[in-house]
C-alpha cells in the first residue's frame, strides 16, 4: 500500500506533543488535539458525553439534599433504635 510519492510530516513533526507522564514514566509522544495541551488518547477531545446525550443524565443520588436525607433517617432509626431498648428493658 505504500506508495513512492513523498510524504508530507512536517506538520505533524512540528505538532505540540501531549506530554502527559505514561506508565513507563516517559512523556507520551502523541501529538496534542488542536486548541488543547493532551493528545486524543489522554483527554485532549474533552470528556464526558456529548451534548444532548440522555445516557449521561445526573440521577441525584449523591446531591447534597439527598445526602441530607439520607442522614436525617438514619438518625431517626438510630432513635427508633434506642427508644424500642429502652422499651423492651421496662419489661
Amino acid at each position: 500500500m505504500a506508495g513512492k510519492h513523498p510524504r508530507n510530516l512536517a506538520g505533524l513533526q512540528a505538532a505540540l506533543r501531549c506530554g502527559v507522564k505514561t506508565r513507563s514514566g516517559e512523556p507520551c509522544r502523541a501529538p496534542a488535539i488542536a486548541g488543547a495541551l493532551r493528545c486524543r488518547m489522554h483527554g485532549g477531545k474533552g470528556s464526558g458525553a456529548p451534548n444532548g446525550n440522555r445516557n449521561a443524565q445526573k440521577h441525584g443520588a449523591y446531591s447534597k439534599r439527598v445526602r441530607n436525607l439520607r442522614a436525617a433517617r438514619q438518625a431517626f432509626e438510630k432513635a427508633m433504635r434506642v427508644m424500642i431498648e429502652q422499651l423492651d428493658s421496662f419489661s
